[in-house]
């Protein structure tokens, strides 16, 4: 089988309808690096077989355009007594189907996991891919529901998946745009926020690009937004590979089939308050994290740097900035709430997707993950927020 390039793959993912950044090759690469084995499926056309292709450095090489496509992570969870039987598949973000409406392809490429997953011995596969079920708040009279959603919902549920407890990224989201002129772009943000991007502008923050030198002072900012709100964030060894891991792989021309990240720091004379970093592939943006102090915040660093963001993933060619995040339920005691009312300020349009769904393959085994993971969740989760704590001497 001939050795194939990362460009490859990404090359035949781009060009699906809604790609991701989590089914790139990069991303399978840096997974690996924490305990992950990655797996790179391709469909030439339903009926044929699938490419199963556990070696990381070796690829498929299509002959024919690509129906589907999906990055699968395989992973044994270190529980004691039952690590040997505790392995688990995780597709993020994916499968990638040209075309989800295709009923013959839906079900095969569903088939062909479920196959991956009793090859592996796997307890259970899990899927989230970005098929839309409707645009805006369910319960709001101007949202627009899609019915190929629950077409595949439907499927799901037929075939033996089960929606998942544990919703690893986000299902909602908000996007914008960019294909709109920068004035319309302004013009769909809520007065508010655009009077918040001028005050920045006129309280003397200023936003510049931020490097490899910035990394170890912006974990240390994201630890201290982190302890602020209330979430919880992995080691620096993680956030500095991932990183640097995007920071490096800038191409040579963009956008392009070359995943990449660049990170912008708002300054208010000469000292950093706020930052965030901006994915970028397939003509795609997303912001998937963002840090602040709590210096300066009346001068609303935040509003300027997303601003700032936005204007220059539309000058890379990107055609969608995806603010990455909405609530679960759109009510006001949802954690999220906060967030997506500021998302919403800069004009995004609500996006929900039908979520991570379950496949059970060893249901003894299912059961106790399902019933065990959550305590253990809730346990690292303590015991996270107590070293972060720790660290930052708080």
């Amino acid at each position: 089988m001939p050795q194939i390039q990362s460009e490859t793959w990404n090359r035949v993912i781009a060009s699906f309808p809604e790609p991701h950044l989590l089914q790139t090759r990069e991303w399978g690469q840096f997974k690996a690096q924490f305990g992950w084995k990655p797996f790179y499926l391709m469909w030439p056309r339903v009926g044929e077989k699938v490419n199963l292709n556990e070696d990381a450095d070796v690829l498929a090489s299509p002959q024919e355009p690509v129906e589907a496509a999906a990055l699968v992570l395989q992973r044994t969870i270190p529980i004691r007594g039952f690590a040997a039987v505790l392995r688990v598949l995780y597709a993020p973000k994916g499968p990638l189907l040209r075309d989800w409406g295709n009923a013959p392809l839906r079900q095969r490429v569903f088939s062909d996991l479920r196959d991956l997953g009793r090859q592996q011995g796997a307890i259970f596969i899990k899927v989230d891919p970005d098929v839309r079920l409707g645009v805006g708040p369910p319960d709001d009279d101007s949202t627009q529901v899609d019915c190929l959603g629950e077409q595949v919902v439907s499927d799901l549920k037929a075939h033996g998946w089960l929606f998942s407890a544990e919703q690893i990224q986000f299902r909602n989201t908000v996007m914008l745009d960019l294909t709109l002129p920068e004035e319309a772009l302004l013009a769909r943000m809520k007065q508010k926020t655009r009077y918040n991007i001028r005050l920045a502008q006129r309280k003397g923050v200023s936003v510049r690009t931020g490097g490899l030198d910035d990394l170890s002072s912006l974990y240390r900012m994201y630890a201290e937004t982190s302890v602020r709100d209330r979430f919880v964030i992995r080691d620096e060894s993680y956030y500095r590979l991932l990183w640097q891991t995007f920071l490096t792989n800038q191409p040579a021309s963009i956008p392009g089939d070359r995943p990449y990240a660049q990170v912008l720091v708002a300054e208010v004379s000469g000292e950093s308050v706020a930052a965030l970093f901006v994915f970028y592939f397939a003509a795609r943006a997303w912001y998937l994290f963002g840090m602040s102090r709590d210096a300066h915040r009346e001068k609303m660093p935040n509003h300027l740097l997303q601003w700032e963001a936005i204007c220059r993933a539309k000058a890379a060619g990107c055609r969608i900035y995806d603010l990455w995040g909405a609530p679960d339920e759109f009510v006001e005691s949802d954690p999220l709430w906060g967030v997506y009312r500021f998302k919403e300020g800069l004009g995004g349009e609500l996006v929900r997707h039908l979520g991570a769904w379950d496949l059970p393959l060893r249901p003894f085994y299912y059961h106790l993950y399902t019933q065990t993971l959550p305590r253990l969740l809730d346990l690292m989760r303590s015991r996270g927020r107590a070293q972060t704590q720790q660290a930052l001497g708080v």
